[in-house]
């Protein structure tokens, strides 16, 4: 009542509900009228649910729904030669799409068509090849999936791995692919857990499902055993590791044992695994052994007698952004184990089995259980959507429009919002930077990984000089990144020089969207691969690599702090080791002694099951007699006491 800063009749109406002249109700279409300044949204919140009303997503692409589209569903297993089909279909066609999860698979079936006599053109997110002389497009491309077309005819199209229409992050490209494509003949290839969803989405169209069931080529078998020991390899063998430090560790102990083996893992550059898978495919090479992370689950061609997984626990993220660590799924084994015994290998026969005994049940268990039908399709907000909002909502941050847009969001039990996590990193991280929000939204969906710091800020550089106007050019690049690089003498510059990789990669795919601003694609191209090369050879020697970090103590193998991820799987492992060193005490107290139980030393036996390194059992040893000195020298030394002995010593005397 005594505020100067409340309106005239807000003070008449409290001036009259004092003396009961009205009702406290009376004051709520101020309160209304402060809540709208204070929260915009409610000013024009049905407006905002309009736009981002995503409830009939097959309305989104007109040229689709103009014509009548055949659909035929590739259903099999890995290496039952589904996809094979469906390629020999889009060859004959006098246009046609591929698209793939991965740029090798784009650059494989480009290569393949073309190698075929069809002209070919390639489109990635950081690469366009056309092959015809005078520039014009070709009638087929190769494409990764988030980079098809939708508004282009096309006689018939191929979207490969179509169960990935359920990943959290990714799905919304899938399911753009497939009700988007404006082709005659549309065919699916994946797994049969996909076929209920598929033919439910293209009812919502229109469409039937044609579906075609095929059987593995070659058979495989999981073993009664696991491997337990590395010294129980053999040629053609693969061991799967979830983690880096993983990866690192068995690359060590297999070198300490006189072998050789090739490294592939997720954030390799795409030449640098076609290297090493060339280099474990081919019969003249000593390299009879792959260690590599799930990232063989497709899109190379190897070689592969036995799948080993040295884990059966992996890191995840699920659909709230969450961090989970889990057994793989069910689908991810049976991707994986299918890697051995592939029809086009020298390994007719497939084998699968575990690194450790107790994880062969599990893996059993897991292999034989039916793979759970995938229930929903990804969707992603667009650029208009969003410019849409922002036009309501002018002073709000990008982020902030993500994130009202989901809460506002309403979709059919058939579809779900993916996980704008990353995009929304992006958009905090480049939020004080000024630019257009059509710009903005561009950058956040440059796909950059998070993890590294380097590229993160290469990001936000970028962006800094995008709002200045400044053009990046290859001298400004290469000053950027300090070139020329040297080769990588340890196990971070290994890591380093990826990163580095990642932001050539960063540039091109803007180079594609901002040419202007932009310019050198072709000379960053060079540079990349001149880079490669590089990473090339530092994988090629990455056992140095590993056995000089080591000894400057840059990697630590046991202690897994360099990645969260890593940690939390370690963690189980470690704790399963313990597991097994401890049967292995127990059943040693329980056997009697033997004449030759100086061969059969619990460190021999640990050191040929991988358990421990050469080099860590000399630091046991050195740590074992630097404290028998010390406790030694405690003795012998009159009035001489550790901090616990005095302690007891006194307790003593005054008793």
């Amino acid at each position: 009542m005594q505020s100067h800063s409340l309106d005239v009749d807000i003070h008449i109406i409290l001036n009259d509900i004092c003396f009961n002249a009205a009702h406290v109700d009376d004051l709520f279409p101020f309160f209304l009228r402060h809540a709208k300044q204070i929260f915009p949204v409610l000013e024009c919140k049905d407006d905002l649910r309009k736009i981002s009303d995503l409830r009939i997503p097959p309305n989104w692409y007109p040229e689709a729904r103009a014509i009548q589209r055949k659909i035929i569903f590739h259903s099999g297993p890995t290496n039952s030669g589904k996809t094979y089909h469906a390629i020999q279909k889009y060859l004959s066609a006098k246009s046609g799409v591929y698209c793939g999860p991965l740029k090798l698979l784009a650059h494989e079936i480009f290569e393949k068509t073309n190698a075929a006599g069809v002209p070919c053109d390639l489109v990635t997110g950081e690469e366009r090849v056309t092959v015809e002389p005078d520039g014009r497009q070709a009638a087929h491309v190769a494409c990764t999936v988030e980079m098809c077309s939708v508004t282009t005819p096309y006689e018939v199209a191929v979207i490969d791995e179509i169960q990935m229409i359920k990943d959290p992050a990714r799905g919304w490209a899938w399911t753009r692919a497939l009700l988007g494509l404006c082709a005659e003949e549309v065919h699916l290839c994946g797994e049969a857990a996909a076929i209920d969803l598929v033919t439910e989405l293209m009812y919502t169209t229109g469409e039937e499902v044609e579906v075609r069931n095929y059987k593995r080529l070659t058979p495989i078998s999981v073993l009664d055993h696991a491997l337990e020991s590395l010294d129980n390899l053999r040629p053609g063998d693969c061991i799967v590791c979830f983690s880096k430090n993983d990866i690192y560790s068995v690359s060590r102990q297999i070198e300490i044992r006189g072998l050789e083996s090739a490294v592939i893992y997720g954030s390799l550059p795409p030449g640098t695994k076609l290297a090493q898978a060339k280099k474990f495919n081919d019969p003249d090479d000593p390299c009879k052994i792959l260690v590599a992370t799930d990232a063989i689950g497709m899109g190379l061609n190897l070689s592969i007698r036995r799948i080993i997984f040295y884990s059966l626990i992996k890191p995840s993220i699920n659909e709230k952004g969450e961090k989970e660590l889990e057994p793989i799924t069910t689908s991810q084994a049976l991707q994986i184990a299918g890697r051995a015994g592939r029809f086009s290998s020298k390994y007719k026969e497939g084998e699968v089995t575990t690194m450790h005994r107790e994880d062969l049940r599990l893996l059993k268990e897991i292999l034989n259980r039916p793979v759970d039908p995938i229930r929903a399709a990804g969707l992603h907000p667009t650029a208009e959507q969003i410019e849409m909002f922002a036009y309501h909502l002018p002073d709000t941050t990008l982020s902030n429009l993500i994130d009202i847009f989901v809460d506002f969001s309403q979709v059919d039990g058939q579809y779900f919002v993916c996980n704008l996590d990353d995009f929304k990193f992006s958009a905090e991280l480049i939020q004080h930077i000024p630019l257009s929000l059509r710009v903005r939204y561009v950058f956040c969906t440059a796909p950059i990984n998070k993890k590294q710091p380097f590229v993160c800020s290469s990001l936000l550089q970028f962006a800094r000089q995008y709002s200045r106007n400044e053009p990046l050019t290859f001298a400004w690049l290469r000053r950027y990144t300090k070139w020329p690089l040297l080769p990588p003498k340890n196990i971070k510059d290994l890591m380093d020089l990826e990163a580095v990789h990642d932001v050539l990669d960063l540039y091109l795919w803007l180079s594609y969207r901002f040419i202007d601003m932009f310019p050198d694609a072709s000379l960053v191209r060079d540079l990349q691969k001149e880079l490669d090369g590089i990473i090339q050879d530092g994988v090629h020697n990455i056992t140095k690599l590993i056995k000089i970090s080591e000894s400057h103590k840059l990697l630590n193998l046991e202690n897994l702090s360099a990645e969260s991820q890593s940690r939390l799987s370690g963690t189980l492992r470690s704790q399963a080791r313990r597991t097994r060193l401890t049967k292995t005490l127990e059943s040693e107290a329980a056997e009697p002694p033997s004449p030759d139980a100086a061969e059969k030393s619990l460190a021999s036996r640990l050191l040929r099951q991988g358990l421990l390194t050469a080099d860590m059992l000399k630091q046991l040893e050195k740590e074992w007699l630097t404290r028998r000195t010390e406790r030694g020298r405690e003795k012998t030394e009159p009035g001489t006491y550790s901090k616990g002995t005095r302690r007891k010593k006194q307790e003593n005397d005054s008793n």
